[in-house]
């Protein structure tokens, strides 16, 4: 039988530490347990959220993420293992948060976020988490998240240096407001060192967890980047475009 918390025993043992957290508490863990995120792509960035997400009790991950596992995947995608080389990377991402928290329910979709799922997508989730390496992708989830007002959390790597940013719809800038056009520069590849998507991807989570228990200053109208080779960290304000194509009328 749950406690009066809604909270089982086994649940209120294995969160006890973080159930001390000011501000947070038992509340904070039901909402958390309530809750489902959407993680698109569990690369590098994505596994680090999600690994960390079903630690914390996370009701529900719904997860997007095409293709076969290489062994290329495997310095930085953190849910991955290396005898799953040539399988469905969704099965082994799925497989390893199970075994992480069991009670996690988990959808796996072995497919990377297109224009005929985003919308779909995007209406399972109460927060969503871009970690997609491709801006067609991105637009997609941004697109979506200001239609159905969704918040999204927008993170990113490049060889040693990171950023963030997250997004309430007719409150905060949207991805189309800092980025109208597709960044022409944009590479699928490029340098990637594990610990460095791991940081961005923790800071993603602790960011979800502050939106959902309503925990702590969200990183709303403002833009997080760091370089970790000199280990710099530099916050700056952000703000709507009013003629933004897609947020702009809100």
């Amino acid at each position: 039988m749950p406690g009066d918390s809604g909270l089982t025993p086994e649940e209120e043992a294995i969160y006890q530490w973080q159930l001390w957290l000011p501000d947070f508490g038992v509340e904070g863990q039901e909402r958390l347990k309530q809750s489902s995120v959407l993680i698109s792509r569990c690369g590098g960035v994505g596994s680090a959220v999600a690994y960390e997400l079903a630690a914390a009790g996370i009701g529900r991950l719904i997860l997007a993420h095409g293709g076969e596992l290489k062994p290329s995947d495997l310095n930085r995608q953190i849910l991955m293992t290396h005898d799953w080389i040539g399988k469905l990377r969704i099965e082994s991402a799925t497989r390893k948060l199970k075994e992480l928290n069991p009670r996690l329910d988990v959808v796996g979709v072995a497919s990377n976020v297109t224009e005929q799922n985003a919308e779909a997508l995007v209406s399972q989730a109460d927060v969503v988490v871009d970690c997609a390496p491709l801006f067609e992708e991105r637009f997609l989830m941004n697109r979506e998240a200001v239609l159905q007002g969704k918040p999204i959390i927008e993170c990113a790597m490049y060889e040693m240096e990171a950023q963030m940013t997250t997004i309430l719809p007719g409150q905060t800038p949207c991805l189309r407001c800092l980025y109208p056009e597709l960044p022409p520069s944009w590479k699928r590849e490029f340098p990637v060192l594990g610990a460095v998507s791991g940081t961005v991807g923790c800071l993603a989570a602790v960011e979800a967890i502050k939106i959902i228990a309503d925990l702590g200053e969200p990183l709303l109208n403002r833009h997080l980047s760091i370089d970790l080779k000199s280990m710099n960290f530099r916050l700056v304000s952000i703000r709507r475009n009013p003629n933004c194509t897609l947020c702009g009328s809100l």
